[in-house]
This record gives C-alpha cells, structure tokens and sequence, in this order.
C-alpha cells in the first residue's frame, strides 16, 4: 500500500510540477495538460513498442525523453496560439488539448490503449540497476524515487539561473523583465513548454507503472496537479524554490495517499470510486479556503 502511494505520489508529482510552474511560477492558467500528459504517455509506448524487447536498455532513455519532448511541442502549441492569436491562456489550452486528443490516437496507432505488460523499460531499468532478483514493487519504488529527484534537482538549479530568475520574477511583475530586456513573451513560452514537457515525462512514467498507455490519461489530471500544489503549500511554507518544489512533490504523496483512503475506507460513508473527481474538487476548494485563513495571507 505505502509503495503504491509513494510511486503514484511521485510519477503524479512529476505532473504537478509542470502545473506549479504555469499556474504559479508563470501565472498562466494552462489546460494543456490534460492533452500533453496522454502525450508523453503515447510517444513513450509507440517507442518502446517500435525498439522491441531487444532495445529494452534505448527505450529506458529514450521513451522519458519522447514524453517530454511530446508534452513541450503542445506546451508550444499553447504558447503559438495565445501569442500569434491573442488567444486568451484557458481557451488556448482547450483548443491545444482537443487537438492533440486526435494526434495522441495517430501516436497509438489509431488505438485508444497501446500495452507495455511485455515490454516495462521503467522495470527492466530498475531490475537492471538493483539486479534481477529484487522485488518489482521495490524496483519500481527505487527507478520512480531517482527519476523524481532528478527532476527535482534539475528544476531547481534551472531556477537559480538567470533565466529561471527572469521567469519567476515575469509571474509577478512582467514589467520588470522587460526593463530589464528581457523578451517576455519567448519566456512565457520556454516556461510553457518546460510545464508541459514535465507533465509529458509524467506521462512517460505513468505508462510504464500502469503497464499501457491511454488515449484518455489525461481526464482530470489538472485538477489533481492544483490539488497536490496547493496540499503542499499547506504544509510547508517557505520562500526559497528548491522547497516550493519539493512540496509539490510532498503534496503530490499526500493526494495520492487521501485519495487511496477515500477508494479503501469511503464505502463506510457511502464514498464510492465515482466520487473521487468531486472529491478532488472539495480538497482543492478546502485548500483555497484554509490558506486564505492563515496568517499572512491575503483575505
């Protein structure tokens, strides 16, 4: 149980990473998501699918830079439309996920599920490293640990960089990164593109751990990714980056963990598995209001 939890809580955490920087970091309210998530999780099936079982060590890399790759080029997409359109953010995601839907189909083969049971490069990597004879459930645990704080790490050395920098202080004050000549709106879109590339690397992993990829991954993910974000600034404030990210990845756990009690002890409140999208939905309402009620927020 306590594997399952931390392994969803850290794929998904991926996931809300991607959300944190266009909701928080980028003030960008971004629905991409939902089409670049079934992305990355198509790209990375159709190339461990073409490698074969033969090119199991290739597809370890290659399929998580497929689904990131996957999930930047819609994340551009977004930023074309909103930039080259003045297509307002939401209505540019929306237009950008019901395309992708079809490519996502194009990607599967026409299929709306491609299996990855016989050929797992997320396993075969994990057993490769801790050797064949280690539980699966372990080696998956350790495969999702290392590929998250990778993530984690990388994220936060990029945002302590100029251009990281430069993005986080454009979500607060554009004006300032263009007296600063900085060209906001080639930022706007490497900070899209570097959401959606994340919750495509998400996908990626999710597909691998689930063992398919599916046409439909993506119903309600952002909602789960704004949950996870706003859990995790309930329970640890700071100011400093490398924090706010790790509590995405904190609050991702914690979701993941909530959601699991919900589907195993519900039934004693009448909860059944339908209800978890309204209840997804209560938790983020539920956060909102707590953080509004703390001390030092904005009433």
């Amino acid at each position: 149980m306590i594997e399952g939890i931390l392994v969803e809580g850290l794929v998904y955490g991926i996931l809300a990473l991607g959300v944190f920087i266009s909701f928080r970091v980028l003030d960008f309210a971004d629905l991409t998501v939902e089409g670049s998530f079934p992305a990355g999780a198509a790209s990375a099936a159709a190339i461990v699918t073409a490698l074969g079982s033969g090119g199991s060590g290739l597809a370890m890399a290659a399929a998580p830079l497929a689904g990131f790759a996957a999930g930047a080029l819609a994340g551009l997409a977004t930023s074309t439309v909103h930039h080259k359109l003045k297509v307002p953010p939401l209505l540019a995601g929306i237009v950008t996920m019901t395309g992708v839907y079809s490519i996502n189909l194009r990607i599967l083969g026409g299929r709306p599920n491609l299996p990855l049971i016989k050929n797992n490069p997320l396993l075969s990597g994990a057993r490769s490293w801790l050797g064949p004879g280690i539980n699966p459930d372990l080696a998956l645990l350790a495969a999702v640990v290392l590929a998250a704080f990778v993530v984690w790490g990388l994220l936060d050395l990029f945002f302590h960089t100029e251009v990281g920098i430069a993005m986080g202080a454009m979500g607060d004050n554009e004006a300032s990164v263009i007296q600063a000549g900085v060209n906001p709106m080639r930022l706007r879109t490497l900070g899209i593109m570097l959401a959606n590339g994340l919750a495509g690397l998400s996908g990626a992993f999710a597909a691998s751990y689930q063992g398919f990829a599916d046409v439909s991954f993506g119903s309600g993910v952002v909602a789960a990714g704004l949950a996870s974000v706003m859990l995790g600034e309930l329970v640890l404030k700071t100011h400093f980056i490398g924090l706010q990210l790790f509590r995405v990845i904190l609050g991702s756990i914690i979701f993941r963990a909530l959601m699991y009690a919900a589907r195993s002890w519900g039934y004693f409140a009448g909860i059944t598995p339908n209800d978890l999208r309204l209840l997804t939905a209560l938790l983020i309402v539920g956060a909102v209001a707590l953080s509004r009620k703390m001390p030092g927020r904005a009433k």
